[in-house]
């Protein structure tokens, strides 16, 4: 297994920052050779057009849709990241900015039975929608999907990296 953090822009420190904590040796990928080393990639929050645009300039968005395609890669999305999961081949739709815009963030505690009391902070969070067939509901806020597996894709419309949400990484890197 090899860890990888998509280091272009986004909340790259803070999803470090809890591999660091977990004792989890990882790469910070900024180039197609270094994600073409990866097994397992998180794709942090901040502006997904931004991230995809700057994964096409330095060749990385037909690689990663390759491992997707091949099953050679798990990938952790979290907000923009999520986004840029439901573009590579996830089973669901996004609207972005669905809980509202930069002044409507909030923090609260989730509903899930996997993980009781979950904080999630919400920044500019996408909605997930049309859900596909055999994708798993692991969270909701208020009757809503915010966070998913499906096959190698766990994804949050929220920050838990914000939040230090440990557990959800632990998963990612023992179950997805």
């Amino acid at each position: 297994m090899r860890v990888g953090v998509l280091a272009l822009q986004g909340s790259i420190v803070e999803h470090e920052n809890m591999l660091v904590e977990l004792g989890v040796n990882f790469v910070s990928v900024r180039s197609k050779e270094d994600l073409e080393s990866v097994s397992h990639l998180i794709l942090p929050g901040g502006e997904s057009t931004v991230l995809q645009l700057l994964m096409e300039q330095k060749g990385m968005w037909d690689i990663l849709q390759l491992k997707i395609k091949n099953e050679k890669l798990k990938i952790f999305g979290t907000c923009a990241g999520a986004i840029l999961c439901s573009l590579v081949g996830a089973k669901f739709g996004v609207e972005r900015n669905g809980y509202g815009a930069q002044q409507s963030s909030f923090i609260d505690v989730l509903v899930s039975e996997r993980f009781p009391d979950l904080g999630g902070v919400f920044i500019r969070a996408p909605r997930f929608k049309d859900i596909g067939e055999g994708v798993e509901v692991l969270a909701t806020f208020d009757g809503e999907p915010v966070l998913l597996r499906d096959r190698n894709f766990l994804v949050a419309s929220f920050h838990p990296e914000l939040a230090g949400e440990k557990r959800l990484y632990e998963y990612f890197l023992s179950e997805v």
